[in-house]
């Protein structure tokens, strides 16, 4: 891709919070598609016979967009864009709270095979497959694992939460020989009920012996930890997508309700609860940002942007959610109503790759600041 024309000139320093003429471009068309697909019923009828998905949307956005390649190399057949385009489809992926295994296979799966040899075929193939639609790859490890201490892989070979499992067409297995890539058609995969119905979870077995190493120990468990710090860092630019919609909603919503015969919105203690979520979400957003920045950079600080993205944005995601149901009233607290979808996956989203509490305390060690 051609160089982004929003980067600082050579020799400034400092992290870029703006969006280019690219990445605005890039979310028109994500947006459009989105918006012309959005159809609650629709989803909550998925959501309810437990496969949220909808096969045709996934194909437009990953493969139509270009969406699954975005981080893979051109060379292997991908977009060869960087982690900020893919922080804007996360955004308009979160605002829109789509069911599609975005951070999970185009951020979390690729970033771990792109940290394995990719001079491989194996590697090489699975990556190609990714970026040009035909397999989705899932990490087989519990949504809930942070970057900075995955868990052990399980002796009876059974990985619990694993997130868009349900929808893999490859698994990549860490095991204490190395990480593996196994067909989901060899794995027992059960379906788990789940707070977020835009996000299955599902428990995961594969037969011992299944698959193909892709990497021995040595460098399997790097490329697990690079996944995860990807998708921690690229999940807050989800996030902010949920919080942006919930705002957005509560002020159209505000200015439309009348008591007294005068918009709810104009009340001053409305005032204030919206003006205070709205400067969290500015706070957010540069947070958010600069964690895409430092994964697309490679900046040194990289793992605090990341931290600090994430012990924010996810509680500010939780707070305009919250917000949202409040400030609707009555009718937020219907099924029909697409609020509690927006609660159920900021919810979700605050306790994966890493609760708030564990990136507050990696924080504490990389300034370093004496934890309480």
């Amino acid at each position: 891709m051609s160089p982004d024309p929003a980067r600082p000139p050579a020799g400034e320093t400092g992290p870029n919070l703006l969006y280019s003429d690219t990445d605005e471009a890039l979310r028109a068309s994500v947006r459009a598609l989105l918006d012309d697909r959005a159809d609650v019923p629709a989803l909550l009828e998925r959501a309810e016979a437990g496969d949220p998905y909808d096969r045709g949307l996934w194909e437009a956005l990953g493969t139509g967009i270009g969406a699954a390649g975005l981080l893979v190399p051109e060379a292997l057949g991908g977009q060869g864009a960087s982690h900020r385009e893919a922080a804007v489809v996360l955004e308009e992926v979160g605002r829109a709270v789509t069911p599609a295994p975005v951070l999970t296979g185009c951020v979390i799966a690729t970033e771990t095979l792109l940290a394995l040899d990719t001079g491989r075929a194996d590697v090489a193939g699975l990556l190609a497959g990714i970026a040009a639609g035909r397999t989705t790859a899932v990490l087989a490890v519990p949504f809930s694992a942070g970057p900075y201490a995955p868990p052990p892989p399980p002796a009876d070979g059974r990985i619990t939460g694993v997130a868009d499992a349900t929808v893999a067409d490859v698994l990549l297995v860490p095991r204490p020989d190395g990480l593996y890539a196994v067909d989901a058609a060899d794995a027992l995969v059960e379906p788990l009920t789940v707070l977020d119905l835009t996000r299955p979870l599902a428990a995961v077995t594969c037969p011992a012996g299944a698959g193909t190493r892709l990497g021995h120990p040595a460098d399997a468990d790097p490329a697990v930890r690079r996944g995860l710090l990807a998708g921690a860092g690229l999940l807050a630019s989800e996030q902010l997508g949920v919080a942006e919609w919930c705002l957005e909603a509560t002020v159209r919503h505000t200015r439309e309700r009348r008591q007294f015969n005068r918009p709810v919105g104009s009340f001053q203690a409305l005032k204030h609860r919206m003006a205070r979520l709205w400067l969290e979400l500015v706070s957010a957003r540069a947070a958010a940002r600069n964690a895409a920045d430092a994964l697309a950079t490679g900046a040194p600080d990289l793992a605090v942007a990341v931290a600090v993205a994430q012990a924010y944005v996810s509680g500010t995601a939780v707070r305009a959610a919250e917000e949202c149901v409040q400030l609707h009233a009555g009718i937020a607290m219907t099924w029909e109503h697409p609020a509690h979808l927006y609660l159920k996956r900021a919810k979700s989203a605050q306790l994966a790759l890493g609760s708030p509490g564990a990136h507050r305390a990696q924080l504490a060690e990389l300034i370093p600041l004496p934890a309480p």
